[in-house]
């Protein structure tokens, strides 16, 4: 019997693939998530391929890549009979010689990943038949995933609002402790969702200098100045931080590859505009890792950019 929390997308997906592997088997039953070229492991019931959550793989060796495209069947109980599946790279890297694979939509009908299993031998060819179950199966979870992908929006919409009394005095900004938090809460959405994300360290480069020969009230207007510039590059959804001095952080929520080359030349022009130099680094959020991690190297980058000046 198949039971889950009907309000959790997470739970929902645990249950939804224990069943799946209790009733038909198959040593590896996954939700994923695809993000650009990559394929996001978000969860398993994994009985022999040791795959985990967080794993990443590219999403064009996937057999789901050939099915999405219509190249090969979503159940496919003899995979090697499948052209696209058989020279798919993902079966040079695990055996595989069975797949099931149906996608996963978002609120907008676009492919947010999929529900999907291989198996290392080949399965029964009447397994063509439950086809209509997978596929009902992932119609439910695709209208959780989209009705907590909207709470989730709605909820970072309302922690911006709970911590505007933790922001810095001088530039209106989140302050560190606000950082601290919106850190932590956005990492429970990306390791939950499979979102991209990057993380900024910005350290002006002149306030040291202005202070000494400018005095104090013109290196408080620098730092308004950086922040600012920082708040005119950001997008709405981002999240930039006075950390403390002349540092600042930001992160690029929902920020793929694209979007943090884009970003990264904002903060510059941006910084320009207002007549701000300063040191940058950026990181993106390594799956495996976490947005704790990616702000560590992103600090590390702005100091190897102050050094390279």
């Amino acid at each position: 019997m198949l039971e889950f929390a009907l309000n959790d997308f997470e739970t929902a997906s645990k249950a939804v693939l224990a069943y799946l592997h209790q009733r038909f088997g198959f040593s590896l039953w996954m939700v994923t998530r695809t993000e650009g070229e990559d394929w996001i492991i978000l969860q398993t019931e994994d009985h022999g391929y040791g795959v985990k959550q967080g794993t990443v793989f590219r999403w064009a060796d996937s057999f789901c890549f050939d099915m999405v495209k219509g190249n090969g069947p979503r159940v496919a109980p003899n995979s090697d009979a499948v052209p696209a599946y058989a020279r798919a790279a993902i079966g040079q890297q695990v055996p595989i010689k069975a797949y099931i694979g149906v996608p996963l939509l978002d609120a907008q009908g676009a492919l947010f990943g999929t529900l999907c299993a291989i198996d290392p031998l080949p399965q029964p060819e009447a397994l063509v038949k439950d086809q209509s179950l997978f596929e009902l199966l992932a119609g439910l979870l695709s209208a959780l995933l989209q009705a907590e992908l909207k709470a989730a929006h709605e909820a970072r919409r309302s922690e911006r609002l709970e911590l505007e009394a933790q922001t810095d005095s001088l530039t209106q900004l989140y302050n560190r402790r606000a950082w601290d938090r919106l850190l932590s809460k956005e990492e429970e959405r990306c390791r939950r969702y499979g979102y991209p994300a990057v993380v900024l360290c910005i350290d002006l480069d002149e306030l040291k200098h202005v202070n000494d020969t400018q005095g104090h009230a013109a290196g408080d207007a620098l730092i308004r100045r950086a922040a600012d510039a920082l708040r005119t590059a950001a997008r709405e959804a981002d999240i930039v931080a006075r950390l403390g001095g002349d540092e600042f952080g930001l992160i690029g929520v929902e920020c793929d590859q694209e979007g943090a080359v884009a970003l990264l030349e904002r903060i510059r022009q941006a910084l320009a505009d207002f007549g701000v130099a300063a040191s940058i680094g950026l990181a993106p959020r390594i799956p495996a890792d976490g947005l704790a991690a990616a702000w560590e190297t992103a600090d590390r980058l702005m100091y190897e950019d102050k050094r390279a000046r």
